[in-house]
C-alpha cells in the first residue's frame, strides 16, 4: 500500500465510528403525525392491539386493558435536553391522560422521572427521584429496591391545580428539559409550571401515555421530540 493511499483507507475505516458517535451525542428529531407513512416499529407497544390503533390519521386508544392500569402506549426516546410535545383529545366525558417521562435513575437503571396527570378539571405533577437510602422520607415504602441499580424510588407529589380541560377539544402538552429544569405547559398559557430538580439532568429513555377514555377513547396526534434548541436567555 502506498503512502498516498494509506490516509484514504484509514479515513474510510474510521468514518463509520465517527458517524455513530455523533448520532449518539445528538439524536435526530422525531415527529409523528400518524399519516400514511406511519411506522409502528418506532413504538415499543405493538400497534395495532386490542386497545390502540391508528384511525383517521390519529392514534386512538379506548376500552380497558383488563389489568390494574388503563391502556398504555410506550415510545422510546434518546437524549438529555429534550423538547417533547403532543396533542390529545377526549371523545367522551370523564377520563384522564397520565403522561410519563422515564429516564436514567442515576444508579444504572431506568425508571419514572416525571409524571403529568391531565384530568378534566386539573393538572397534577409527580417527580420520581431515586436513592439508596432505605429510610429516605420520600421512599415508596411498599416498593422494593430496583433489581438492577439497587435504588429506591422517591415520590414527590404536587397538589392538584385547577384547570378547565372539560371540553372535548384538542389540547397541546409541551415539556422543555434543560439541565435540571423543565418547563411544562398545557395549551400554551392556559397552564404552565417550571420545576428544577437534579434528577431531570439525566438521559430520557421512554415516554408513556396511560389513557382512561372509556369505549369512545382518547386520540393522540402530532408527537414531536427534538433536542432542546437553545439555552435559557
Amino acid at each position: 500500500m502506498s503512502a498516498k493511499t494509506l490516509p484514504l483507507v484509514l479515513a474510510a475505516l474510521l468514518s463509520p465510528l465517527v458517524t455513530s458517535h455523533g448520532a449518539d451525542a445528538a439524536p435526530a428529531g422525531f415527529h409523528e403525525t400518524f399519516g400514511g407513512d406511519f411506522d409502528a416499529r418506532r413504538f415499543t407497544t405493538p400497534i395495532p392491539n386490542k386497545n390502540t390503533e391508528v384511525r383517521d390519521g390519529v392514534l386512538w386508544t379506548h376500552g380497558s386493558s383488563g389489568g390494574k392500569y388503563p391502556p398504555m402506549v410506550y415510545l422510546p426516546v434518546e437524549g438529555k435536553d429534550l423538547t417533547i410535545s403532543f396533542r390529545y383529545r377526549h371523545l367522551a366525558a370523564g377520563g384522564m391522560v397520565w403522561f410519563f417521562v422515564d429516564g436514567d435513575d442515576g444508579f444504572g437503571s431506568v425508571d419514572h422521572m416525571l409524571r403529568v396527570k391531565l384530568l378534566r378539571n386539573a393538572v397534577q405533577l409527580e417527580v420520581d427521584a431515586h436513592s439508596k437510602d432505605a429510610n429516605h422520607p420520600q421512599r415508596q415504602n411498599t416498593r422494593p429496591a430496583d433489581k438492577v441499580g439497587g435504588a429506591y424510588r422517591l415520590n414527590e407529589f404536587f397538589p392538584m391545580e385547577n384547570v378547565d380541560l372539560s371540553a372535548n377539544a384538542w389540547r397541546e402538552v409541551c415539556l422543555i428539559f434543560r439541565g435540571e429544569k423543565v418547563t411544562i405547559s398545557v395549551d400554551g398559557s392556559r397552564w404552565s409550571k417550571i420545576l428544577t430538580r437534579s434528577n431531570f439532568n439525566a438521559a430520557k429513555r421512554k415516554l408513556l401515555w396511560m389513557q382512561n377514555g372509556g369505549e369512545k377513547g382518547i386520540e393522540i396526534d402530532d408527537i414531536h421530540v427534538q433536542p432542546t434548541a437553545s439555552p435559557d436567555p
